[in-house]
């Protein structure tokens, strides 16, 4: 009930994205929200619009969340049988395009993709819930996926999303993330803002 408030916060803060965790009870166990949330969202938001789909068959909805304000759609490999075609849609709606990959899934199946998205949304939690412990073998994964990147030429940004906070950011950032999500080290905390000014400052 107080969603406009937090976002006035994050507007006065130095956060450059929102990122917005879409889940449908399938793909992962729990429902967050849909439409309307993300176009009230961006009605008052200055953010980047950072859209999370953790849902199956997500190509179905692509159209729908670009209409609702999404500036980035991110969808998960692990639903996306026919993963060209779906980022060929994100790309069709002038939204930037990004996969997300799961602890389990290894780098080499972004290999015939890389060069063609313009994110890579490394999931260092089991994706569904907040307030998960970092898992460290994802530090391996973001170098890895760095190393693909600058073989192949690709312009893809390094997301990682899970357990980010203060303690483990700038080993994050070391190992080649670009863009840090960070939800219970901020929200949990009793100053947000200056969670978020400190995690920004790192370097």
């Amino acid at each position: 009930m107080h969603l406009a408030d937090e976002i006035k916060m994050l507007n006065e803060s130095e956060a450059e994205w929102l990122h917005l965790d879409v889940m449908d009870g399938r793909f992962v166990p729990n429902i967050s929200y849909g439409f309307p949330v993300i176009k009230a969202v961006k009605a008052i938001s200055t953010q980047v619009l950072d859209v999370h789909l953790m849902i199956l068959e997500p190509e179905k909805y692509i159209a729908d969340f670009a209409k609702a304000g999404a500036d980035h759609i991110s969808v998960h490999i692990e639903t996306c049988p026919h993963l060209h075609r779906t980022i060929q849609m994100i790309h069709a709606e002038n939204v930037k395009a990004g996969v997300a990959i799961n602890p389990h899934t290894p780098i080499s199946s972004l290999v015939d993709i890389i060069e063609d998205i313009d994110l890579v949304l490394i999931m260092s939690v089991n994706p569904g819930f907040g307030g998960q412990k970092f898992i460290q073998q994802s530090l391996k994964k973001i170098a890895e996926v760095k190393e693909l990147i600058l073989q192949t030429n690709s312009k893809a940004l390094i997301e990682v999303d899970g357990g980010v906070n203060l303690e483990n950011a700038k080993d994050i950032i070391r190992a080649g993330a670009d863009a840090l999500v960070a939800g219970n080290a901020v929200f949990a905390a009793e100053n947000p803002s200056e969670i978020i000014k400190r995690l920004h400052n790192i370097g």
